[in-house]
């Protein structure tokens, strides 16, 4: 009898002691931001700063940054997949990206995702921000029936009231607040716990129009389509961070900790900075609306922190920072001397390192060592491995299939080797990019269906030698290296009709 209690207090002691070792964890995944929009990250290569990011330089000084980086597409929806799931894009059904709302999300019932994973650890699970693929919502004419509708065409016949299914809540997330694609996309609402939520006390349900848009001085950047008639995404950030503040300050006295998975709008397009946001003046206080969003983005990143500190959990929170892509091409930004892609070629939708090689800052006060710089190539998909080793889970052989654990790396532990090659994808060119051990092929997929069949070679490049991708020195036609590329060729094509892992848990 006296062994059984003295086994049982011994587990509750146990339990206890690792409740308490196991941090809040805070992940960031901002919109379009490229290694040349942190100006930490530019200081690597150039002192010709436009724009400081003082509280993302102060993360990355103050814990780990990695220079070869990559986001899993040049584009944020079937990148926002591969990150929730830990698989690479091309094992969603739609591997070029789910882009409406209203069309049928990707992840599979079943699926592992960050917030499934998260929440079977014992936190307290949140989603913020953009959602970005797709969900169910309702006919209008019949609340059990799932709207379908194309991307290219208004949507009217759908209720929009609240989330059907596939929402974040059926994903693991205790709470949400929710921006369904973000402020580029219809609906043009906002949803707390898949509730569309009034952004004013008269709002109405209208179809936002360009002309609507245009009192506010709003240019739309998709289609027209049903949303708040209150809706100004000149209020969206300021909204947003705010709920994530009030999140952090409630559940921080919890005994369980908290997971916040925060996809800023910033800084996609259009670009539509706040007046001011915590003290700050915002819009106009830089050279572009752009810039002007790079900085609306450091100063969340600002309030995040604070409210750590403030309510005392700052350094028991592990935060991870990266982007969905590699940044855009401005034209005003670019005449400013701004970089957004620091010195890589390129930048979002392309199948140069602009376009997928992206900031990756990970934080936690005690654990990670500052000042710490790792080349290792890495992937945006890896915070799920990384993540479940935190919290001591194994992830099931058939889940998070493409995620590497780097922990190892960030508590300076063991030299390790992520991933002996990396596979990405460019956007709307549907190349496919494989790299190993700095050599680079790029090819074009001509249908995802038939991946193997009637491939174009587009480019090989040594970036060990080559790192800005200088078209002269594309070698896919010199007789020299075609066993190059013969060989990246068959790992490509062999790793993805295999369906075989390629992490490394």
């Amino acid at each position: 009898m006296k062994k059984n209690i003295l086994s049982i207090v011994l587990i509750i002691i146990e339990t206890i002691v690792f409740a308490q070792d196991r941090p809040n964890v805070i992940v960031v995944l901002a919109d379009d931001i490229g290694v040349g929009d942190i100006s930490q990250y530019r200081r690597l290569h150039s002192e010709n700063i436009i724009v400081e990011t003082p509280t993302l330089d102060k993360l990355a000084k103050e814990g780990i940054m990695f220079t070869d980086a990559h986001s899993p597409a040049a584009l944020c929806a079937p990148t926002r997949y591969a990150i929730m799931t830990g698989n690479h894009c091309y094992r969603s059904y739609a591997p070029r990206g789910v882009w409406g709302s209203y069309q049928p999300s990707p992840i599979e019932p079943g699926q592992l995702t960050l917030g499934h994973l998260m929440k079977q650890a014992g936190y307290k699970t949140s989603f913020f921000g953009k959602w970005g693929f797709g969900m169910d919502f309702a006919r209008k004419d019949d609340p059990n029936t799932v709207y379908r509708g194309p991307r290219n065409k208004p949507e009217l016949d759908v209720d929009i009231t609240k989330v059907m299914d596939r929402g974040p809540q059926q994903n693991g997330f205790d709470y949400s607040f929710m921006y369904p694609a973000g402020i580029q996309a219809a609906p043009y609402s906002v949803y707390e716990n898949g509730i569309m939520v009034p952004l004013n006390k008269n709002s109405e349900i209208v179809q936002i129009t360009q002309e609507n848009m245009d009192k506010i001085g709003f240019k739309l950047d998709k289609m027209e389509g049903l949303g708040d008639s209150y809706w100004n995404p000149f209020e969206a950030g300021e909204l947003l961070v705010n709920k994530a503040v009030d999140y952090i300050k409630e559940n921080s006295k919890s005994e369980a900790p908290f997971f916040m998975y925060y996809c800023t709008q910033a800084v996609h397009k259009p670009h539509t900075p706040s007046k001011t946001l915590n003290g700050t003046k915002i819009a106009g206080t830089t050279p572009s609306n752009h810039l002007d969003m790079v900085k609306e983005l450091d100063v969340q990143m600002t309030m995040l922190v604070n409210a750590l500190k403030e309510k005392g959990v700052y350094e028991n929170t592990l935060f991870i920072f990266t982007s969905d892509n590699g940044g855009l091409l401005i034209s005003e930004t670019i005449k400013s001397g701004h970089s957004s892609n620091d010195t890589y070629r390129g930048g979002k939708n392309q199948a140069y390192e602009g376009g997928h090689r992206v900031p990756f800052i990970a934080h936690w006060p005690n654990r990670i060592k500052s000042n710490s710089i790792s080349s290792k190539p890495i992937l945006g998909i890896d915070i799920m491995a990384t993540l479940a080793a935190v919290t001591n889970q194994k992830i099931d052989d058939n889940q998070a299939m493409d995620s590497s654990n780097l922990l190892p790396i960030l508590l300076d532990e063991k030299d390790i080797e992520p991933h002996p090659f990396l596979i990405t994808q460019s956007g709307t060119g549907k190349e496919a990019m494989i790299t190993e051990n700095g050599w680079k092929l790029i090819l074009k997929i001509k249908n995802e269906n038939a991946f193997e069949i009637d491939q174009e070679l587009i480019a090989l490049f040594n970036l060990n030698e080559n790192p800005f991708e200088i078209e002269a020195q594309n070698l896919i036609n010199n007789s020299i290296y075609q066993d190059k590329v013969v060989r990246l060729l068959n790992i490509y094509n062999q790793t993805r009709a295999s369906k075989v892992n390629t992490g490394i848990k």
